[in-house]
């Protein structure tokens, strides 16, 4: 558990301002970062100070009111304008995690239902929008926890990738939720952490978190995970998701693919946990998503450290994607969908 959300709101809607643990220096260092402006959100969703899809939509969310303010004593016409603007620009940061989108198009509603309003009074409605959406995404943690339980109520060992946990959300998190409502209830579950290269999102975060929670973990090399499974130290999988298409194709950190390939070999279930605002429908399967590309320094120069040949070329795709027949269930604030068919997304999201 944190010692404060990842993401925050401190104030009112005039004058407040964001507040983000800085997840690029954990777990060395713990810092509190408070955002006044709209472009030092924008680089915090880019660089992964903020990270995760729900908390990625939660921070976009407290971002437009963040630069919605400079606008707040102009004319009606000029505090839209503004709006507009700051819309467009957060949509910019990152292009894989649907949750970004999801919420600024929620935003955006809310602007045009109440564009009756003066300006203070919209930028106060914007605020409650958006202390909505960090809230219900708290409420969808517990409840995924919930529907996910009885997944790895059997399980002695269970392994996960990336970070899915508190710092990636509103809640307890995703997968981590799940995780965390089996170990209540078996104290001696043993966590497989993926370190998750390049970055290290499951060594820096999520072997923290647990640890802060006292959930037994054995940290990994992502290159371990199929001798684990090989040697039968875990009976499930379980990630998160930044975008699931239609079909259930899951977008999820880079890594997640072959996860999903090994758990199949070794017939151990495959699990992918994530709220109902993560699937795009709009999209057939995951030959759509957007797979954001990243900087060459971070496999080449990551955390500081040359690792590679100097002008080494490289190619850093931060998402992969897991088909929809590799996955076993998808677990929702809904409840679980299996199997994992177009029908039966449907069915449970419109439940």
């Amino acid at each position: 558990m944190t010692a404060q959300p990842a993401v925050a709101w401190i104030g009112d809607a005039a004058t407040g301002n964001l507040k983000l643990i800085d997840q690029t220096v954990l777990p060395v260092e713990y810092r509190e970062l408070n955002l006044t402006q709209v472009e030092t959100v924008w680089e915090a969703i880019k660089s992964l100070r903020v990270r995760g899809a729900p908390a990625i939509g939660v921070a976009a969310a407290y971002g437009v009111v963040v630069g919605a303010q400079s606008a707040v004593r102009g004319t009606s016409s000029e505090f839209v304008a503004r709006l507009n603007h700051v819309l467009d620009y957060l949509a910019t940061s990152r292009p894989t995690a649907v949750n970004l989108f999801w919420a600024l198009d929620r935003m955006r509603r809310t602007a045009t239902a109440a564009a009756e309003l003066s300006p203070t009074d919209l930028l106060t409605r914007l605020l409650e929008e958006a202390r909505a959406i960090e809230r219900e995404d708290r409420e969808m943690c517990a409840a995924i926890g919930r529907h996910g339980l009885p997944l790895l109520r059997d399980c002695s060992g269970v392994l996960t990738h990336c970070n899915t946990g508190g710092l990636a959300t509103a809640g307890d998190g995703t997968a981590l939720a799940v995780i965390f409502a089996a170990a209540r209830l078996n104290p001696t579950l043993q966590v497989y952490a993926d370190e998750t290269r390049p970055l290290l999102q499951g060594a820096r975060l999520t072997a923290w978190e647990l640890m802060q929670r006292q959930v037994p973990v054995k940290l990994i090399c992502d290159s371990m995970a199929g001798w684990v499974m090989k040697e039968q130290r875990v009976q499930a999988v379980i990630v998160g998701a930044d975008r699931i298409a239609a079909n259930g194709d899951s977008a999820n950190k880079i890594g997640t693919y072959s996860l999903s390939v090994l758990a199949k070999a070794h017939n151990i279930p495959f699990y992918v946990a994530a709220p109902s605002n993560t699937f795009d429908l709009t999209i057939d399967n995951g030959d759509q998503i957007p797979i954001e590309q990243r900087a060459s320094s971070e496999i080449t120069n990551a955390f500081g450290r040359q690792t590679a040949p100097e002008g080494c070329d490289t190619y850093n795709p931060a998402f992969d994607v897991a088909p929809a027949g590799n996955i076993t269930a998808l677990i929702t604030e809904k409840g679980v969908i299996q199997p994992v068919t177009k029908s039966q997304i449907a069915a449970v999201l419109n439940s």
